[in-house]
C-alpha cells in the first residue's frame, strides 16, 4: 500500500503519532465495551454457514424450483408496493444451475431486496429463467403504471440465461429491468435473449428514472424509456435507444457519441478510476467469504473474463456480523479490534456513530441494510485513512437534524490516502423523509482525498408516508445540502442527488471528476422567497467551488418541476468558475412541467421553460 503525503499537512511520523493517538482510544473504547461485545458468531461457527439472520436465504441446486419459485413469489408479494416499508431481505444462491428450459425461475424483485450469487464468478451460478422488475401500478384513479418509483434493489453475482417460456408473447423477447434510482446492476452475465430497461407491456412504455450497470456482460440492450443510465466497465452487444443523459464508460460495444446530442450518448474509452463492490461468495471447500476487488486506472471491460476479479479474499470470521438490535457501542468495539463489518437485512437505530477508523476496512450491506439517525446522531463516520469499502448501505435522516449523515474524514484532517487505494463508496443510498420525517444539513460529506463514489443517490423525499403536503414538507423534511465533496482527487461514477433545499453538489476539492450527474431540483419552495441564494434566484443543481482551477464533468443533466409554485425560477442549472481547467461535457437542463431554469450554465444556454416541456436545452461542452 502506498501511502501518499498531501499538501504538506505534516511529517509521515506526525501520520503514525497522530494514528498511535487513535489506536489508543481504539483500546479503551473496546475496555469500555467490556461485557457489552458479545462473541462472534461466525467465529463460534468456521466452516459452517454463518447465521445471517432471518431475513438472509441461501438457495442450493438441490432444492426443487417449485420451492425457489413460491419463496421468491411469496416476498415479491409483500415487496411489490412496499416502497416506504421496513422489511428487508437477501436471497442468495449457492453455485450451481437452478430451473431448466422446462421449468424456468421466473423471479420478479420488489422493493428492499437483494438477489445475488454466491460463486466466486457470475459464471458459478446459472439462472435459467428471468429475473424482472416491472411497472408498478399505482392505487388511484385511472392508469397508472410507471417505474418512475421503482427503488432500492440489487440484482448481482450471477449469469442468466433468458426463457420465457410460460409468459405472453409480449414479454417473450427480453428480460424486463424498468427501475429508477438506488437500483444496481453488478457482475452478471446475460445470454439467451435481450435486455429491456423498461416494461413496455404493463400499460407501457412509461418513463423510468434509472440507473447502473457495472462488470456485466449484456446481451442487445433496449434503453428505451430510460431518462439517465450509467453503465461503466462492462460488455454489450449492441444499445438502442435514450432519452436524456445516457453515458458509457470503459465499456467494450458501447455506442458512439460523435452526435450528440442526437442521440443523448455520452462515452469514455476508459474509466479514469474504478473499482468493484464487494461481493460474498462460498469457495471451494464451502466456506464463506468476501472477495474484495483492487482499485484500478484506466479500466475498460468487465473484471471476470480471466479469472477471479484481482483483488483480495477476507474470510467471513474477519467480520462482525450484525443484526438489528444490535447496539452501536459493540459495532465500534469490534471495528476498533481490527474487524470488518457486515450488515444483515433490517433497520438500525443509530444514536452515536459508527465509527470506522483503520484503513482497508469493508463495511458491506445485505439486503439494502438500512441505518437510521437517531437523536441528531452521524450515523457513519470514516476516518481520514485509505482502502475503507463502504458498500450495500443505506442511511436514512431522523426525526432530529443530524449535522450530516456520513462523513468521509474530517476537515483540515490528517490527509493519509492513497491514489491506488481510494476510500470507495460503492451502492451507498441517502434518504431525507420519506418512510418518516427527516431532517439533516448535509447527506454526503467527502473531506478526505483520494476518494471514489461508484454509485449512490442522495434523495431528500419528493413524497412518503409522512402525510404532508408540498408546502409542510418544505419546513418539515429538511435537507439543505446533498453532496458536499471538499477533498482533492475524488471520483463519481454514478452521482444521483435530488430535491436538497440548497446546493444539491457543491464541489470544493482540486481534481474532481463526476461520470453522469443526475439531478432534479426540490419540487415544493413555497414562494421564490423561499428559494433564493442570496440575491441569485434559487440554488444550481451543481457547484463547483469559485477557488477549485480542476474538475471535469461528463454527462450531467439537472431537471425542474416546481409543483408547488411553477412561477419559480432557478438562474443556473449548473455553476462553475471560468477556468480552461473546469471542463463541463455533454449538460443538459429540462423542464418536466413546472418551473424555470432560466440559463444550463453560468447564463449560457437557453430557459428551460414551460414552453419546453420535456425538451432538453444541450450544451456539448463548456466552456
Amino acid at each position: 500500500m502506498t501511502i501518499v503525503h498531501q499538501q504538506a499537512r505534516g511529517s509521515a511520523y506526525t501520520h503514525l503519532a497522530r494514528w498511535g493517538r487513535a489506536f489508543v482510544l481504539s483500546l479503551a473504547l473496546v475496555a469500555a465495551a467490556g461485557s457489552t461485545a458479545t462473541a462472534d458468531p461466525v467465529s463460534e461457527r468456521r466452516g459452517g454457514t454463518p447465521d445471517f439472520g432471518p431475513n438472509v436465504t441461501i438457495f442450493d441446486p438441490s432444492m426443487p424450483v417449485e420451492q425457489i419459485q413460491a419463496t421468491l413469489d411469496a416476498t415479491h408479494a409483500k415487496q411489490v408496493d412496499n416502497e416506504m416499508g421496513t422489511t428487508r431481505y437477501a436471497y442468495l444462491f449457492k453455485p450451481g444451475t437452478y430451473g431448466t428450459a422446462d421449468k424456468p425461475l421466473q423471479i420478479k424483485v420488489g422493493y428492499y431486496t437483494e438477489v445475488s450469487g454466491l460463486g466466486a464468478s457470475p459464471t458459478d451460478v446459472v439462472i435459467n429463467g428471468k429475473i424482472e422488475v416491472y411497472n408498478r401500478c399505482l392505487n388511484n384513479a385511472g392508469p397508472n403504471c410507471i417505474a418512475l418509483v421503482n427503488f432500492w434493489r440489487t440484482l448481482s453475482n450471477l449469469s442468466l440465461n433468458i426463457n420465457a417460456k410460460g409468459q405472453d408473447g409480449c414479454r417473450s423477447s427480453a428480460n424486463f429491468w424498468a427501475v429508477s434510482q438506488a437500483v444496481s446492476l453488478r457482475r452478471l452475465n446475460i445470454a439467451g435473449g435481450g435486455l429491456s430497461l423498461m416494461d413496455y407491456c404493463t400499460d407501457g412504455p412509461q418513463y423510468a428514472s434509472g440507473g447502473f450497470i457495472a462488470d456485466s456482460k449484456l446481451p442487445a440492450t433496449t434503453n428505451g424509456s430510460q431518462q439517465q443510465w450509467l453503465t461503466r466497465n462492462s460488455e454489450v452487444a449492441s444499445w438502442s435507444n435514450g432519452v436524456w443523459n445516457q453515458v458509457f464508460s470503459g465499456v467494450v460495444g458501447a455506442p458512439d457519441d460523435s452526435a450528440f446530442p442526437t442521440p443523448p450518448y455520452t462515452t469514455l474509452e476508459n474509466t479514469p478510476v474504478s473499482r468493484e463492490k464487494p461481493y460474498l461468495f462460498v469457495d471451494t471447500k464451502g466456506k464463506y467469504n468476501v472477495r474484495v476487488p483492487s482499485a484500478a486506472k484506466g479500466t475498460r471491460g468487465i473484471t471476470w473474463a480471466n479469472g477471479m476479479t484481482p483483488g483480495r479474499t477476507i474470510p467471513i470470521s474477519d467480520f462482525y456480523v450484525a443484526k438489528p438490535g444490535d447496539s452501536v457501542h459493540t459495532i465500534n468495539a469490534h471495528l476498533a479490534l481490527g474487524k470488518h463489518l457486515l450488515l444483515t437485512p433490517g433497520l438500525y437505530d443509530i444514536a452515536r456513530s459508527i465509527q470506522v477508523l483503520w484503513p482497508n476496512t469493508v463495511v458491506l450491506g445485505l439486503g439494502h441494510a438500512t441505518l437510521t439517525a437517531v437523536r441528531g446522531a452521524t450515523p457513519l463516520e470514516v476516518a481520514d485513512v485509505p482502502g475503507v469499502v463502504v458498500a450495500g448501505v443505506t442511511i436514512d435522516a431522523g426525526l432530529q437534524e443530524s449535522p450530516v449523515l456520513l462523513r468521509v474524514g474530517k476537515r483540515h484532517g490528517w490527509g493519509w490516502s492513497s491514489p491506488s487505494n481510494p476510500t470507495t463508496l460503492s451502492d451507498v443510498y441517502f434518504r431525507v423523509g420519506g418512510p418518516h420525517v427527516g431532517k439533516t444539513d448535509t447527506a454526503l460529506e467527502i473531506n478526505s482525498d483520494n476518494v471514489l463514489i461508484d454509485h449512490t443517490w442522495v434523495w431528500r423525499a419528493d413524497h412518503g408516508v409522512e402525510g404532508f403536503t408540498d408546502t409542510q414538507r418544505w419546513n418539515t423534511n429538511t435537507g439543505r445540502k446533498g453532496a458536499v465533496v471538499n477533498g482533492d482527487n475524488v471520483t463519481a461514477t454514478g452521482l444521483f442527488v435530488e430535491h436538497f433545499q440548497q446546493y444539491n453538489t457543491t464541489w470544493n476539492g482540486e481534481n474532481g471528476t463526476t461520470i453522469l450527474y443526475q439531478n432534479e431540483l426540490p419540487y415544493d419552495p413555497p414562494t421564490q422567497a423561499d428559494w433564493m441564494n442570496g440575491n441569485v434566484e434559487g440554488y444550481a443543481g451543481y457547484k463547483v467551488g469559485d477557488k477549485v482551477r480542476n474538475h471535469t464533468l461528463y454527462g450531467g443533466g439537472v431537471y425542474v418541476f416546481n409543483q408547488n409554485n411553477p412561477q419559480i425560477h432557478t438562474e443556473n442549472g449548473f455553476e462553475v468558475p471560468q477556468t480552461p481547467g473546469v471542463k463541463l461535457n455533454h449538460i443538459m437542463t429540462v423542464n418536466l412541467s413546472a418551473g424555470i431554469i432560466d440559463h444550463v450554465v453560468n447564463g449560457v444556454g437557453d430557459a428551460a421553460d414551460m414552453t419546453k416541456i420535456g425538451q432538453p436545452v444541450y450544451i456539448k461542452q463548456y466552456p
